[in-house]
């Protein structure tokens, strides 16, 4: 495996992302960043932010594996989220993270940045991750 992930003494040690990660493979990959639309485009999840979380991971997992990756090859996400949800509506982040997790089959995950944005590419839309994977 080309990723350690860890939290390192001196640091907090959120549940759903871990703070540093360390990558020694060869390859990179970049996703472009996935909303909450299914293969066929359809919605997912209007207004529900778990549920949208939920399927840019699964969304994500899908273009790693196009590339041969998968979530525990990614060394850093980079989540977009509209800056005026409610700070009650950013808790469903985490349960959107946990459910997108449990199916794919993931303990741990790697670092990430939250960018709160005014908008993004269509109005319905809450969330949006991309990843950056290392494999070798």
């Amino acid at each position: 495996m080309a990723i350690t992930l860890a939290n390192p003494e001196g640091l907090p040690k959120p549940d759903f992302y871990r703070q540093v990660s360390v990558a020694t493979g060869s390859r990179l990959v970049f996703t472009a960043g996935q909303v909450a639309r299914d293969a066929d485009g359809n919605r997912v999840g209007e207004g529900d932010l778990a549920a949208q979380v939920e399927q840019c991971y699964l969304n994500v997992a899908t273009a790693l594996a196009e590339a041969g990756a998968t979530f525990d090859d990614v060394a850093k996400l980079t989540v977009y989220y509209r800056g005026d949800l409610p700070a009650e509506m950013m808790s469903r982040f985490t349960e959107g993270v946990a459910r997108a997790a449990a199916k794919l089959g993931v303990t741990a995950l790697p670092p990430l940045t939250g960018i709160g944005v005014a908008s993004l590419a269509e109005p319905d839309l809450l969330v949006e991750v991309e990843a950056t994977a290392v494999i070798d």
